[in-house]
C-alpha cells in the first residue's frame, strides 16, 4: 500500500531525547519524595504527555505534585536539550528521502509545542518540520494512548487514517496509532526486539524504515 501520510513521533524517533528527559524526570520525582528509577520512568511515562505523570502519582500516592512541577521539569529538560540533544542517527536521511519523493509527512507528539521547538532548533530539524506539519497533544486535550492526536494530524493533513503510517517508539504511541486505525512501525533502539507489542513492523536502525514503508534510500 502506498501511504498518503507518514506521521512521526518526536521524542526518541526524531530527537534522541528519551534518555535525557527520563533521567531528569526520574530524578525530579525522587527529589519530591516519589522514588523513581530511570527504568520506572521509561516504563510508565515514555511517550506520554506530562499530565500522565500527575495522574499516576496521584493515583498511587493520593498526593498532588507541586503547582510549578511542569515549569520546573520543562526548564530542566530544555536546559539539557540545549547542552546535549542530537537528532536520532539516520533520521535526517529518511526525511530527506521522503521529501525528495514528495511523500507527505508530519509530526505528532505528546510533548508541548515549546518542547518540540526547543529540540528542533537545537538539532536543525526545524528546517524539515515547519509549524504547519507539527501537532502536539496540546492541540487535542487527550494524549496517547488515545487516538485523538493521530486522527487530528491526519485530518489537518488531508489524509485517510487507514492510509497513514505512524513511526513510534513507545507502547502508548503504538496503542494510539492502532486505535486510530493506522499502521505503525516501532523503532526498537531502546526496547527489546518485538516490543512494543501490536506494531505493524519493527526496526532497530533508521536505515531500515524506508524499506518497511516500501521505499529505499537511493
Amino acid at each position: 500500500m502506498r501511504y498518503e501520510l507518514v506521521i512521526f513521533d518526536n521524542d526518541g524517533v526524531l530527537v534522541d531525547s528519551e534518555r535525557l528527559s527520563n533521567t531528569i524526570l526520574a530524578g525530579y520525582l525522587t527529589e519530591l519524595g516519589h522514588p523513581t528509577s530511570y527504568e520506572d520512568s521509561l516504563r510508565d511515562f515514555m511517550g506520554a504527555a506530562v499530565h500522565r505523570v500527575h495522574d499516576l502519582v496521584h493515583a498511587r500516592t493520593g498526593q498532588r505534585l507541586p503547582e510549578d512541577f511542569d515549569e520546573v521539569l520543562h526548564s530542566r529538560v530544555f536546559a539539557a536539550f540545549e547542552r546535549e540533544l542530537t537528532p536520532v542517527d539516520g533520521v535526517v536521511e529518511v526525511i530527506e528521502k521522503l521529501a525528495a519523493d514528495g511523500v507527505p509527512y508530519c509530526l505528532a507528539s505528546s510533548g508541548s509545542h515549546e518542547r518540540i521547538r526547543v529540540g528542533h532548533r537545537k538539532t536543525g530539524l526545524d528546517r524539515w518540520f515547519p509549524g504547519n506539519v507539527v501537532f502536539s497533544a496540546e492541540d487535542v486535550g487527550r494524549g496517547k494512548p488515545a487516538p485523538d492526536l493521530f486522527l487530528h494530524a491526519a485530518e489537518r493533513m488531508g489524509a485517510d487514517p487507514g492510509r497513514c503510517a505512524v513511526v513510534e517508539d513507545s507502547p502508548l504511541g503504538v496503542q494510539a496509532a492502532r486505535a486510530a486505525g493506522m499502521d505503525v512501525y516501532a523503532f526498537t533502539a531502546m526496547t527489546p526486539a518485538g516490543k512494543p507489542a501490536g506494531a505493524t513492523g519493527y526496526f532497530a536502525r533508521m536505515a531500515e524504515l524506508l524499506g518497511l514503508l516500501g521505499r529505499s534510500v537511493a
